[in-house]
């Protein structure tokens, strides 16, 4: 057989992956093939494989392996370059076998080198048991590499299968973590935890996707299919540049992001402190039409993150929800605004704050979970924020609550905002008078102060007082300056 007879079979064993009863059974999970994953989540044709023929000559003569269990290389995603590294389940479960090991560290350094972004799509099983009893030159590491990204070039993780062990730990480094319905995503599975804890436990005990974007918050979004999942992936993409201190993708001349009245804001956002009301409702009015696309919505539900376009520029939104909770500041709400707050830092996105909130959750319970040191986190990430700040108070926001949601006068803000009927303190006037034992003379008088904008904006606390109807054109203004 010629040398390029040869170059063709292997190929043709590549691209093969498990061979056509791996890939049934794949089909039979109501999954994709890792190359089946790329043609749908990138633009059409764009592929370019690096590391087809890894896993193909084995040095003790075994079988050869179709990419050792990995499919990778470059490709484009809306017109854009990224490096893609795909788990394939077929072979071998999707473990990492030395060739594999080498393939992800290849992968991740052409990233990090070429700064475009990095795509992981994990479906795979760990590290493989026979890499104890094989010797190879080098076993290079990604995990290094992949920590090393962060922040240079956007990182997205897709979690599509059952993900364990050193793949998972690598997902973590993401800027955005997706995860589609009936996947897994832990450290260890069922038969390790088994031999070390007793425990029996399914892949969905140990790391469902709905346990994850719900209750750990490991995970951001989740995907109802893996078509959802590329679709957010795609759109999260949209809205960022390709590296660290490029400009943003901006969309100034589409018809979404012309300015306009917001009349539904009288309606939505009752006057009087104590009524709740939907937030998300406010930010669909404020965003471009049809651009809204709302971070981790399942987890820590009393802060909502929102990236979107406001007059036609990318922006991350950070909005108490007093729906739930009051929008009370908790350990769970803190974490998840400081991640979202580190991205549109290293980015360049704006970043627009909507303050509407009784302060930082407070309790046994509250003070047991670590809320002040999470507290303390987001007022740093905010703190340390160097891009565009506009800070809006629509109606309460009371002590540290107001100062981690970037309140603080003279807070480095491009611009702060009030409507007319804030109601600001140190702490609730009721709670507050209570604590401090005033008198009802002086309590009233504390009423009194925390009434309206009218007393901090005589202090320039705020730097305007608006109409709610004209929020939106006064965010546009700030953002195309």
């Amino acid at each position: 057989m010629s040398l390029l007879q040869q170059l063709d079979a292997r190929n043709t064993l590549a691209e093969a992956m498990g061979g056509k009863e791996k890939i049934a059974r794949q089909h039979q999970r109501e999954r994709l093939t890792a190359r089946e994953r790329i043609a749908q989540l990138c633009d059409q044709g764009s592929f370019n494989e690096y590391g087809a023929l890894a896993g193909g000559n084995h040095p003790g003569g075994e079988a050869p392996l179709a990419g050792d269990g990995l499919v990778g290389g470059t490709a484009r995603i809306n017109g854009r370059t990224v490096v893609l590294i795909a788990e394939d389940f077929t072979v071998k479960g999707g473990s990492i076998g030395h060739p594999n090991a080498a393939k992800r560290a290849r992968l991740v350094r052409l990233a990090l080198e070429q700064l475009h972004p990095l795509i992981l799509l994990l479906d795979g099983a760990g590290e493989r048991a026979s890499n104890q009893s094989e010797r190879y030159p080098n076993s290079p590491g990604d995990l290094q590499l992949v920590a090393d990204l962060q922040g240079q070039v956007p990182v997205v993780t897709l979690v599509l299968g059952t993900s364990a062990g050193h793949g998972a730990l690598t997902g973590m480094f993401a800027d955005l973590i997706i995860m589609s319905r009936g996947s897994a995503l832990f450290t260890a599975g069922p038969p390790l935890v088994q031999a070390a804890l007793g425990i029996s436990a399914s892949p969905e005990e140990l790391g469902g996707a709905l346990m994850h974007t719900q209750d750990s918050g490991v995970a951001h979004n989740l995907g109802n299919t893996e078509q959802d999942c590329f679709a957010m992936a795609r759109y999260f993409l949209s809205l960022l540049p390709s590296r660290a201190g490029e400009p943003l993708p901006e969309q100034r001349e589409q018809a979404a992001a012309a300015a306009r009245n917001v009349e539904r804001l009288l309606d939505i956002i009752p006057p009087q402190a104590n009524q709740a009301y939907d937030m998300r409702e406010v930010i669909q009015e404020l965003a471009d039409t049809q651009s809204v696309f709302e971070l981790q919505p399942d987890y820590a539900r009393n802060i909502v993150t929102t990236m979107a376009r406001i007059g036609g520029i990318p922006c991350l939104i950070v909005a108490n929800q007093p729906m739930v909770q009051a929008g009370a500041i908790t350990r769970d709400a803190a974490e998840k605004a400081t991640h979202f707050i580190h991205v549109a830092n290293n980015f360049g996105l704006p970043l627009i704050t909507l303050l509407d909130n009784p302060g930082v959750m407070p309790g046994p319970a509250a003070e047991k979970s670590g809320v002040l040191r999470a507290a303390g986190q987001m007022f740093s990430a905010q703190r340390r924020y160097r891009g565009q700040k506009i800070v809006i108070t629509l109606r309460k926001a009371f002590g540290f609550g107001s100062s981690v949601m970037g309140m603080n006068p003279w807070d480095q803000q491009a611009i702060s905002i009030a409507l007319p009927s804030v109601n600001l303190g140190g702490v609730p006037a009721i709670g507050g008078a209570e604590a401090a034992r005033a008198s009802e003379a002086e309590a009233a008088h504390l009423r009194q102060i925390q009434s309206g904008a009218w007393v901090p904006a005589d202090a320039m606390a705020f730097d305007k007082v608006v109409d709610p109807r004209q929020l939106r054109n006064e965010i546009i203004a700030v953002l195309h300056r």
